[in-house]
């Protein structure tokens, strides 16, 4: 699988710098608190769309449905919820884990097997088989195991399943995070993506287990800003080229002026390049998004359809919110978090007519609050979402 990292390409060093640099200027649009519920609707949202490059639809209300143990009835949707919660627990649990082990080799075996296990341990036992196109045979994928069966995927013949220990040792002894240093590991975290396709480690999940590996790489460099965007949209709006890109990489090497590995460092650096233009992509999509002055005015377009009574589609059936929500919104958005009277006082409102607009607004989730008395965050329900960060996602199209 070498080279292991793409080399001769001054523009790619250039990328990587504009995605450094611009990802870093995302984090200082929010307040931090703010910034939190952001990024925890990203989750959900970055399940959404690692759900739809492994063809399966879940659309984010259903998700957060699935958060409330709100089931769809149909088996087959209650299933493609439970793997999108599966998805986000594992986010969790893998930033959990780099924040407690920071001395941690996230390219090491026991890593990479462990983000196949916690994921698939979640999920229902219909989304834990794969089927034998050739012969129809049926086989249980186990949680965490290395598979002990021979692929093709596509052109690509996998490493013999004997050889898969010696792949994965040479692959965490290289691309361990403390081995690299100014761009280095940003290359190296791209690079790495494919090349662990290309092992094909576990007899399903691997482009799953790839891409929650890639977001700890990018936790751990760490990269800036990196939360309030995620690769997994990009990856999904382009996953024909997404496809096309892992699979050109994939190509022997040509000739004497193609590397000296046994694959193209040619196409090595085009997967970068791609994969570099998608994040610098989605960046730039949400730096238009975060901009304060925007943020605000789309606060007050939501609640003014409110009061007009224009929220389609399922949707409809919300009450009316009074004008003064806009500037409740608004508050907690600028502020991160406060007390329930200075959101009252900022409405303008009489005490009792504030409680009962602000207990509106916490029943929906537009505003949280860890207790009954407790201060008061901005808080982003996927029926609100779609208003504030247009395009984020696919809307609804059917009433339900």
């Amino acid at each position: 699988m070498e080279p292991l990292l793409p080399s001769g390409s001054p523009a790619l060093e250039d990328l990587a710098q504009k995605v450094v640099s611009q990802s870093a200027g995302l984090g200082g649009r929010l307040h931090p608190v703010t910034r939190d519920s952001v990024v925890e609707l990203l989750r959900l949202i970055n399940s959404y769309y690692s759900n739809i490059i492994e063809g399966h639809s879940t659309h984010p209300i259903d998700i957060e449905r699935a958060m409330r143990q709100a089931w769809a009835g149909d088996p087959a949707r209650r299933d493609l919820q439970l793997e999108s919660l599966a998805h986000i627990s594992s986010q969790r649990s893998v930033e959990t884990r780099l924040r407690h082990e920071p001395d941690l080799n996230i390219a090491g075996q026991d890593f990479i097997v462990w983000l196949h296990r916690i994921f698939y341990e979640q999920l229902p036992s219909s989304l834990r088989r794969v089927k034998n196109e050739e012969t129809g045979e049926t086989i249980d994928v186990v949680p965490g195991e290395l598979r002990r069966r021979e692929v093709i995927v596509g052109r690509h013949i996998g490493p013999e399943a004997a050889t898969l220990p010696a792949f994965l040792d040479r692959f965490a002894s290289f691309y361990q995070p403390a081995a690299f240093h100014g761009l280095a590991p940003l290359m190296a975290a791209i690079a790495s993506h494919h090349r662990l396709m290309w092992i094909h480690p576990f007899l399903d999940g691997n482009g799953r287990v790839a891409r929650l590996y890639t977001d700890a790489c990018f936790c751990r460099l760490p990269l800036p800003g990196y939360g309030l965007w995620n690769v997994s949209r990009g990856l999904a709006r382009r996953r024909d080229e997404y496809m096309a890109a892992l699979t050109s990489a994939d190509a022997p090497r040509r000739n004497d002026y193609d590397g000296r590995g046994s694959l193209s460092n040619e196409e090595l650096v085009r997967f970068c390049m791609y994969f570099l233009d998608v994040c610098l992509d989605q960046i730039g999509f949400m730096r238009g998004l975060l901009g304060l002055d925007g943020l605000l005015d789309r606060i007050k377009g939501y609640v003014n359809m409110r009061r007009a009574g224009l929220i389609p589609g399922p949707l409809q059936d919300l009450p009316p919110l009074k004008p003064e929500a806009t500037y409740m919104l608004q508050e907690a958005l600028l502020r991160g978090q406060t007390v329930r009277g200075d959101l009252i006082r900022a409405s303008g409102m009489a005490e009792r007519t504030g409680r009962i607009l602000l207990g509106q607004l916490l029943k929906e989730g537009s505003l949280v609050s860890d207790s009954p008395k407790g201060a008061i965050r901005f808080g982003i329900p996927t029926h609100v979402a779609g208003y504030l960060f247009p395009d984020l996602y696919p809307e609804r199209k059917l009433k339900e």
